[in-house]
C-alpha cells in the first residue's frame, strides 16, 4: 500500500521549501497539483521531472476515487496547491478524507502557509485564534460577518486584492471602525507589505494605495467587557503549565 504525502509549497520566496518536501516530490510516484503550470515552474526550477495531474475543486470529486485506487495498488502521491499547505482554503481535505477512510497513510509535512506567519507578526494576540479562511462572497456573508462581531479571539480572513476594501469595510460596519487589524499581503515575497491600525486606517490606506496580491487579514477579538469575570476555562488556564509543540 502507497502513502499520501500532503506537501506545502512556498506562498512567495522558493527558498521557504524544505529539504524533505523536495525529496518526497522527487520519489513519489504521482504529484496531484491545483494547477499543473503553476507546480511546474516550482518542479522545474528544483530539477524536478515527476507525473503530475491536475486535481482542483472542480474535479477532485471525480478524480479521488482513481487517486485512492493508485494508493490502494502501492504508489506514493504526493499533493500540492499553488502555494501553502494543500487543505487550507486549497484542494487537500477530500483526497486525504478518502485516502484515511480507505486504510491508507496520509503524511502531512510541515511547512509554508500564510497565516501563521500573517497572525504572528500582527502584533495581536495568537495565543487563541479562530481561523476564518475566505468569507462567503454572497450567500451567508452576513451572517458570517455578524457571528465574528462577537468573537474574542484574533481573527484571520484571506481576501483577495479586488474584495479587500470591502471587507474591510464590512468588518468595521459589525466591529467598529476602531477595532484593531494587522493586514499582511505578499507574505515572503519581494513586495510584503503589513498595514497595522485600526480598521478605519487600514480602509484609507487601501483607498489610497490600489491593492495588490493576496491578502490575509488579522483582526482583534471583541474586548471583554468591562467588569466582567474570566471564564472558568480561563481561570484554569493560568494555573496550566506550558506546554511547547
Amino acid at each position: 500500500m502507497g502513502i499520501l504525502y500532503i506537501v506545502p509549497t512556498p506562498v512567495g520566496n522558493l527558498e521557504d521549501i524544505t529539504h524533505r518536501a523536495l525529496r518526497i516530490l522527487q520519489e513519489a510516484d504521482l504529484i496531484l497539483a491545483e494547477d499543473t503550470r503553476t507546480s511546474g515552474v516550482l518542479l522545474k526550477h528544483f530539477g524536478i521531472k515527476n507525473a503530475m495531474l491536475s486535481y482542483h475543486k472542480f474535479n477532485e470529486h471525480q478524480t479521488v476515487g482513481r487517486v485512492v485506487e493508485r494508493l490502494l495498488a502501492g504508489e506514493t502521491v504526493a499533493v500540492v496547491s499553488d502555494a501553502g499547505t494543500p487543505g487550507i482554503s486549497d484542494p487537500g481535505f477530500l483526497v486525504a478524507r478518502e485516502a484515511i477512510k480507505a486504510g491508507v497513510e496520509v503524511v502531512t509535512l510541515p511547512g509554508a502557509t500564510a497565516f501563521v506567519p500573517a497572525l504572528v507578526s500582527s502584533g495581536l494576540p495568537c495565543d487563541r485564534f479562530c481561523f476564518e479562511g475566505f468569507l462567503p462572497q454572497k450567500k451567508g456573508r452576513q451572517t458570517r460577518l455578524m457571528a465574528l462581531a462577537g468573537e474574542t479571539r484574533t481573527m484571520v480572513i484571506y481576501e483577495s486584492p479586488r474584495r479587500v476594501v470591502k471587507t474591510l469595510t464590512q468588518l468595521a460596519e459589525v466591529m467598529g471602525s476602531q477595532r484593531q487589524v494587522s493586514v499582511c499581503r505578499e507574505i515572503s515575497k519581494v513586495h510584503e507589505e503589513s498595514v497595522r491600525g485600526t480598521l478605519a486606517e487600514a480602509i484609507a490606506h487601501f483607498q489610497e494605495t490600489e491593492p495588490k496580491g493576496e491578502f490575509v487579514i488579522v483582526v482583534a477579538g471583541r474586548e471583554p467587557e468591562k467588569g466582567s469575570r474570566p471564564s472558568e476555562e480561563e481561570g484554569e488556564k493560568e494555573t496550566e503549565t506550558d506546554n511547547h509543540f
